[in-house]
């Protein structure tokens, strides 16, 4: 209840520094170079990347925890002529999403999970991906101190063997560590 308290005054009060507005080029890349199929955006937000792959022909479901963020979603795809599934959801439970996916992303959803979330997360997100599905994370990482922000081994615990991890690339985001991690569905 803490979380979605927080998370819902954060869009009310405009502060939500994760939202830019702006799908980042790792995903625009992805998306530049992949056919269009069915697509999951976990931790969406107010719509930005869901309405891009709905844009690039892609069949799109998007999950937040915020009543508020999905109203500004259902707005922006309503404004651009796209239609987006939204639905409001723990991600940690990803209730109501059914079927499988060939792309999953989640940009700084995952690591806002308690470890219990995470571990119930990584299988709901197993059993949604489809054979050969790419799921993609962008998310801060442990920095050595007792936190409970992931590292990559515990994301290669909780993802292998589900998935074959096949890129891994580190970096800062607010003095932050931070990775951008790509899964891809083992048959």
């Amino acid at each position: 209840m803490r979380r979605r308290l927080f998370f819902e005054l954060r869009y009310f009060l405009g502060r939500a520094p994760w939202d830019t507005g702006i799908t980042p080029p790792e995903v625009v890349a992805f998306l530049d170079r992949t056919p269009p199929g069915r697509a999951l955006d976990i931790g969406c937000g107010t719509g930005t990347n869901a309405v891009e792959m709905a844009r690039r022909g892609w069949r799109v479901t998007g999950l937040d925890f915020s009543g508020r963020a999905l109203r500004a979603a259902r707005a922006r795809a309503a404004a651009a002529g796209l239609k987006v599934d939204f639905l409001r959801g723990d991600a940690s439970e990803l209730r109501g999403v059914t079927g499988h996916f060939e792309y999953l992303l989640d940009i700084g959803c995952f690591h806002t999970l308690p470890p219990e979330g995470q571990s119930r997360y990584a299988q709901r997100v197993a059993g949604l991906a489809g054979t050969g599905g790419t799921y993609m994370l962008y998310t801060f990482l442990s920095n050595e101190r007792a936190d409970s922000l992931p590292s990559r081994a515990s994301l290669e615990r909780l993802f292998i063997p589900a998935f074959a991890l096949t890129h891994f690339e580190r970096g800062t985001d607010r003095q932050r560590p931070s990775a951008w991690a790509t899964f891809v569905r083992a048959g």
